[in-house]
């Protein structure tokens, strides 16, 4: 197989291009969905976790493992989403080139929301003027005319997740909201990232254009149709968004709950906001007391819908009392793999908004 490497930002292949389409492996459905837009005609990628599997907990196997081994680039979101995943890529994909999606420069990053509860200090509701990301500045973020991240990230502010595995029960709270958890911990929630950075389409878009770059460098042959691609997906992508906005601005001051809290890109693009989540960020089981928080919450700003997702249990959502439910698919879960699905993604969530907030 051929194998290539990227030194000081430069890519050598061992000739001016491949002789096939190259080989690309891709971590998540949506993710996927959008090197397959960039890819359309040339090839189509392997997706590593399958759909309807949560991205936070995952047994490689054997056909993914081979795809990642077989991979000419590999395209993942990063550590902080699959920590898991880092393994894998750095031994069966070694010598690929990797694009790690959060690491990019130019990605628009969002810190990690703490506790249950969020309304007071991450939205005000009805704000309408996400498009720009302008009203950011509040969580170390500096953008551009065109809502570009331009780094001005403080990744280190949340460094606060140490604690006493056997520490009294008074302090439940902090040691199953603040560590980084049994299942998995060496997750990279520590560095204080919310990592589903793809719930923000102006991300899908940047993303779109680096992986066409990328792609047209070792594959030159083919170069004019990653870019083509690209744009043809950054105008999708701006109808899209457009759609959207106005779909869900009718419902945009109506507070509600999520399941797992993974929507706050979603929220900042489209002027919505949650006022909590029963689980934190990395799906994590809720300890009672962060229940109890959330159930307060509920009452205390008449949140009037409560959104579930399909790989997850929407049991303890009937503890939080009387609610609209709803679904939400931030994975694409129940979606058919592809250049469609990313698209398909962001309009169900907001029509699953749209209906569960009337």
């Amino acid at each position: 197989m051929r194998r290539i490497f990227l030194t000081s930002s430069v890519i050598f292949a061992s000739s001016a291009a491949l002789a096939e389409a190259p080989r690309v492996a891709v971590d998540i459905a949506p993710v996927h969905s959008i090197v397959a837009a960039v890819m359309d005609g040339v090839g189509t990628p392997d997706l590593i976790v399958p759909p309807g599997t949560s991205p936070h907990d995952h047994n490689l196997r054997p056909s993914e493992a081979r795809a990642l081994d077989e991979a000419d680039v590999v395209v993942w979101m990063g550590h902080a989403l699959t920590p898991w995943l880092e393994g894998p890529v750095d031994t069966l994909g070694e010598g690929a080139l990797h694009i790690e999606l959060l690491d990019l420069p130019q990605t628009i990053r969002l810190e990690l929301r703490e506790g249950a509860a969020f309304a007071a200090h991450d939205h005000d509701h009805g704000h309408d003027d996400h498009d720009d990301h302008d009203d950011h500045g509040d969580k170390g973020h500096a953008h551009d005319d065109d809502g570009h991240d331009e780094h001005a990230h403080d990744k280190d502010g949340h460094d606060d997740h140490g604690h006493d595995e056997h520490a009294h029960e008074d302090h439940e709270t902090a040691e199953h909201e603040d560590h980084a958890h049994d299942a998995h911990d060496d997750h990279a929630h520590a560095d204080g990232m919310d990592p589903h950075a793809w719930l923000d389409p102006q991300n899908a878009v940047i993303w779109a254009g680096e992986i066409a770059k990328q792609l047209a460098e070792i594959d030159p042959a083919n170069a004019q149709t990653y870019t083509d691609n690209a744009q043809a997906f950054e105008q999708e992508i701006s109808d899209l968004n457009a759609e959207t906005k106005l779909m869900l601005e009718p419902v945009s001051d109506r507070p509600f709950i999520v399941f797992h809290d993974a929507y706050q890109y979603f929220e900042a693009r489209f002027g919505i906001a949650a006022v909590g989540a029963v689980s934190a960020s990395d799906a994590e089981d809720p300890s009672p007391r962060r229940v109890a928080e959330l159930r307060e919450e509920v009452q205390q700003h008449d949140a009037v819908c409560a959104l579930t997702e399909p790989q997850f249990n929407p049991g303890i959502m009937d503890a939080m009392g009387d609610l609209k439910l709803g679904e939400i698919d931030p994975i694409g879960a129940t979606a058919e793999p592809g250049p469609d699905l990313y698209a398909s993604v962001i309009r169900a969530m907001a029509t699953s908004l749209a209906e569960c907030l009337k």
